[in-house]
């Protein structure tokens, strides 16, 4: 390198510098992630964590043990399930190949939202799950946290990354399947979740008459059969979550910490962009993009939607969780983190592409008015679900609605801007989690098959 380049990348890297970026631009830089940052300083115990494994990958946690935790939430598809709306109870195979099965068992109905993402939800930042934030810490609750259960939630959760391991199982459509099947969807249909009888005991009462698996409980929480609880199971679910699918190793992360090289000269544009002109920042801010708040932005709705608004096929968001009309169409702002890996994006997964959702947020209520509901989701088809995928879409008024709703105001980007934001993206992605076939079992205690 001549003294005449050296010099030149000297100015460079000088003008893309935290220090030099933060007095440019519109929000400053995030600190660094650290180990702190995490429950358990990012090191939950061996045990906890194998246990954890085993137990998210098995479907002995179903009520007609067909389904898993991992079945919607795989390593191989980016901890979620490569679907805009997913196939719970009764559906059978593995990402974009699963369908809604046959007989019995088959599917009612679609998940009305998207399989969220799980990577690094173990933070002690992420303190509400689900897309409405409907479990979410509270200390002023005798029980820690604010959720649908009230005061039946069970004490002794880690966090609410455990607390939220505690729902999926008790949804009928999700994993405890239908009303006669099996004595945890009674239960479930009869929202008897608590208690002996409920939902958490009766699944708690296979592991604890399952050798290996006691075996496992005595071993990563000292305990013996008898004293096993589904409260030991979510928080050993929780420790693998947050222990595998830690994802703070990016290029950016990198650029952060010090290494002025870690980023493209596109990254490093679309960087000031989001931190910048772009005004991306606003919502995803903090160490992991996100302000962990809920806002309205004009997604598009498809699918069954959660029983609420026109015929019962639309879902109000946050409103679900508090009751308040102001919540309607506000969803929390997801985390960036792997944004690139964890496709298809938005609440119902309503766009197949990055670039078609960041587009959308540079002019929301128009991306929403001129939306293909035929061309964009990607679920499987069967002909009574494919029918009320569009309804809501379909009907002016309650487009309108959430066009009304929209908290973002339309902003011009150029076509090279949005590449850089892009490229930014992109340099949100940890290599680490571009092959996550280790944290997948071959097999579990229960005995049931893992990969179909």
């Amino acid at each position: 390198m001549t003294m005449k380049h050296s010099a030149l990348f000297m100015a460079l890297a000088m003008a893309f510098s935290p220090a030099a970026f933060s007095a440019a631009s519109a929000h400053a830089l995030p600190k660094p992630v650290t180990d702190a940052d995490y429950y358990d300083n990012g090191k939950p115990s061996e045990a906890k964590v194998e246990l954890g494994r085993l137990l998210y990958y098995d479907k002995i946690t179903s009520g007609n043990k067909n389904i898993s935790c991992g079945t919607c939430h795989h390593g191989h598809t980016a901890t979620g399930d490569a679907l805009s709306l997913g196939v719970g109870a009764g559906g059978r195979g593995l990402g974009v190949t699963r369908d809604t099965g046959s007989g019995e068992y088959i599917a009612k109905a679609r998940i009305p939202r998207n399989a969220q993402p799980i990577f690094n939800l173990g933070a002690k930042s992420f303190t509400a799950m689900f897309h409405d934030g409907r479990v979410e810490n509270d200390a002023s609750l005798p029980y820690h946290f604010r959720s649908e259960a009230g005061d039946k939630l069970p004490p002794n959760l880690d966090n609410a990354l455990a607390a939220q391991a505690l729902f999926p199982v008790t949804v009928p459509n999700t994993m405890a399947g239908q009303k006669g099947q099996n004595p945890v969807a009674n239960a479930a249909d009869a929202k008897k979740w608590a208690g002996p009888g409920g939902v958490w005991d009766l699944l708690a009462d296979r592991l604890r008459t399952n050798p290996e698996y006691v075996a496992l409980f005595k071993k990563a929480f000292n305990i013996e059969a008898s004293e096993i609880t589904f409260v030991h199971a979510a928080n050993a679910m929780a420790a693998f979550q947050a222990k595998a699918w830690r994802a703070d190793n990016s290029p950016f992360d990198s650029y952060l910490r010090g290494d002025k090289s870690a980023l493209s000269r596109g990254q490093l544009r679309g960087m000031r962009l989001f931190y910048g002109k772009a005004n991306c920042a606003s919502c995803h801010s903090g160490k992991f993009q996100t302000d962990s708040s809920f806002h309205a932005i004009a997604m598009p709705q498809i699918g069954p939607g959660k029983g609420v608004g026109y015929k019962g096929l639309e879902d109000f968001g946050r409103e679900g969780a508090t009751g308040s009309c102001r919540d309607r169409y506000k969803f929390r702002t997801p985390t960036l983190r792997n944004v690139a890996l964890t496709g298809p994006w938005g609440h119902d997964g309503a766009f197949n592409s990055l670039e078609g959702v960041i587009r959308h947020h540079l002019d929301p209520v128009a991306s929403l008015k001129n939306y293909n509901c035929k061309a964009q989701p990607v679920m499987p088809s069967r002909p009574d679900l494919d029918a009320v995928d569009c309804e809501v879409q379909n009907h002016a008024p309650s487009v309108m609605a959430i066009a009304n709703a929209n908290e973002l105001k339309p902003m011009k980007l150029s076509k090279r801007e949005v590449d850089d934001l892009m490229q930014f993206m992109h340099a949100l992605t940890d290599p680490n989690s571009l092959d996550l076939r280790a944290d997948v079992p071959q097999r579990v205690p229960s005995g049931l098959a893992v990969w179909e």
